[in-house]
């Protein structure tokens, strides 16, 4: 399935050479079975808050996205747009840098905002990284997709994959290419943030409204798993793990 949506389809040529390189071996080695695609807006900016748990799940998402016909922007770590030929691709696509913790370089969710104001997606990991959760659940929140998108006054639309762990493991280098895996991509309504909108962007209401956030895609990755997620979610601060935050500051 895929969707052009129209004259003005964010299928730039980038996004097709992309698309050329990507999608195919994706296609080989998943079916990516998509519900929900109903509540990704057509047009306008949005922040797409996914799931995450294995080193694959951007590419997972973007070939989603594809599909449906919005082009992904991310965050991604620095080194890789030192890269040849890959960090040419990631600057013509539009993707943003984001340096290590503790370094100087531009501010990612500026960069972040800079690209919604454009009226177009950014995927924004609210856990970070790859959550900690021993059973795969989504963990603690970050802010940034909650701050970009209540500064601009656009939607957080949640969305909650299941099967890109047979793919590749949480932690895993290799990619399982046979037998060829399922995986179960949902999208689900915009979150509802009415309720913080003109308040203070303080600490006490990002993490409010981040827990809202959280518990959006966590109740669509129940569905897709078909089991009840853990009463408290994972905490790596109460569990003396390092939490690095790779894809948002």
């Amino acid at each position: 399935m895929t969707d052009d949506r129209g004259p003005g389809s964010e299928k730039t040529p980038i996004f097709r050479l992309l698309a050329a390189i990507a999608v195919p071996p994706m296609n080989l080695m998943a079916k990516l079975r998509l519900s929900g695609v109903e509540n990704v807006p057509r047009t306008g900016a949005f922040v797409l808050a996914p799931n995450h748990y294995s080193e694959i799940d951007p590419l997972v998402v973007g070939v989603a996205m594809w599909k449906i016909g919005r082009m992904p922007r991310y965050m991604a770590k620095a080194s890789l747009f030192k890269i040849p030929v890959v960090g040419r691709l990631l600057h013509a696509s539009g993707q943003i840098p984001v340096e290590r913790a503790g370094s100087r370089g531009s501010d990612p969710l500026a960069a972040a905002r800079q690209i919604a104001d454009q009226g177009l997606a950014v995927v924004i990991y609210p856990e970070g990284t790859l959550t900690r959760d021993p059973d795969l659940w989504p963990m603690r929140g970050k802010s940034g997709a909650v701050r970009t998108a209540l500064e601009q006054g656009i939607p957080v639309i949640p969305v909650a994959h299941w099967g890109t762990q047979l793919l590749m493991p949480r932690y895993g280098k290799k990619i399982s290419v046979f037998p060829r895996k399922t995986i179960d991509v949902r999208f689900g309504p915009a979150v509802d943030l009415s309720a913080f909108a003109g308040r203070k962007l303080d600490s006490a209401t990002l993490t409010e409204a981040t827990d809202v956030v959280m518990d959006a895609i966590t109740a669509i990755f129940e569905e897709l798993r078909g089991q009840t997620a853990p009463a408290e979610r994972w905490d790596p601060a109460k569990h003396n793990q390092k939490d690095t935050g790779r894809f948002e500051q």
